[in-house]
């Protein structure tokens, strides 16, 4: 378990944002990885004829493409508020202004997570105080020759679920927000406490939380926090692989459209908040038609931690895939 400490000021100051350098990072190491995204699949020829680019090679060189999940934060400054482009190009900057001190920090946590050391070149660059230009430098030319002709769909994702997130923060608060971001994330009353295989506590007092959805790197909920001055919660967009699963046709019609978008999205478990926002409906709603799929044995519950998480039963597969 991983606790956030935080104080009134820390409550006061956690706000919304998407981050478009993350959304960056996150698909250059799918494609320097040879990965796929779960629903936008391969990152495509555009990804990969960027990693050619040397300032974009040198990024690759601080990914995690031997298995390690860590990514150093100096990657991945805090985004700023305005739009998305105004985000990227001051995450940009302020990536371009690390100071030499907090470079030298970065690369040392990034050691002691992966077990091993930067590379001779990533250490000569930080060394000599180029490092953090370059960086920035690769991650810009690699969001506009990967990312810029597609940003649309991508930005579309991020601002809707922001705009669902800050209604439900206006009408229900911190802690109900918080709750809601992923079933491994909860609100103590006094710390974020994210379900992780390890303990760790950071006090956070005074600094921000920021809040980002995101669409490339779902459905994963990951946590920046080596630097406190830099605190972020990535939490996976709700409405990413909504459109791209159909209604089922024929079970519509037997159990509805709505128990059918339902039953469509639940190869994964999902708590009846995460379900309400995926598919805008109140949350009573959802609880509502979860009761008639478990009475039908469509779908199953199992408990984790605090949430009951729904799935899709064997049954219910044969039905979708007979549909």
């Amino acid at each position: 378990m991983i606790l956030l400490r935080c104080d009134a000021t820390t409550v006061a100051n956690i706000r919304l944002s998407h981050s478009p350098i993350m959304e960056a990072v996150t698909w250059l190491g799918l494609a320097a990885g040879g990965g796929r995204h779960p629903v936008f699949g391969d990152p495509g020829a555009l990804a990969r004829d960027a990693l050619g680019a040397a300032e974009v090679e040198l990024v690759t060189e601080l990914l995690p493409l031997d298995g390690n999940h860590y990514t150093p934060d100096l990657l991945t400054p805090q985004p700023r508020p305005g739009s998305s482009a105004e985000a990227l190009e001051a995450q940009l900057t302020d990536l371009a202004e690390t100071s030499a001190d907090l470079v030298a920090q970065q690369l040392g946590f990034a050691e002691k997570h992966w077990r091993r050391p930067v590379s001779p070149r990533v250490r000569r660059l930080a060394e000599t105080g180029r490092l953090a230009g370059r960086l920035a430098a690769g991650l810009g030319t690699f969001w506009r020759r990967a990312l810029a002709e597609g940003w649309g769909e991508i930005e579309a994702l991020a601002e809707a679920d922001l705009a669902d997130r800050a209604r439900l923060l206006a009408t229900r608060g911190v802690g109900e927000l918080l709750s809601t971001l992923d079933p491994r994330c909860s609100w103590t009353g006094a710390a974020v406490a994210i379900d992780k295989p390890y303990q760790a506590e950071v006090t956070v007092s005074g600094q921000p939380i920021v809040l980002a959805p995101s669409v490339l790197s779902w459905p994963k909920f990951m946590i920046q926090c080596d630097d406190q001055q830099q605190v972020a919660l990535y939490y996976p967009a709700a409405r990413v692989g909504v459109r791209a699963r159909r209604d089922p046709a024929e079970l519509a019609r037997v159990v509805g459209a709505t128990r059918a978008a339902l039953l469509a999205d639940l190869g994964a478990p999902r708590s009846t908040a995460e379900l309400a926002l995926r598919h805008k409906l109140a949350a009573a709603t959802v609880s509502y038609h979860l009761g008639a799929l478990r009475r039908a044995n469509l779908v199953t519950a199992s408990r984790d931690g605090r949430f009951v998480l729904y799935q899709r039963s064997a049954q219910a597969d044969a039905l979708l895939a007979a549909s």
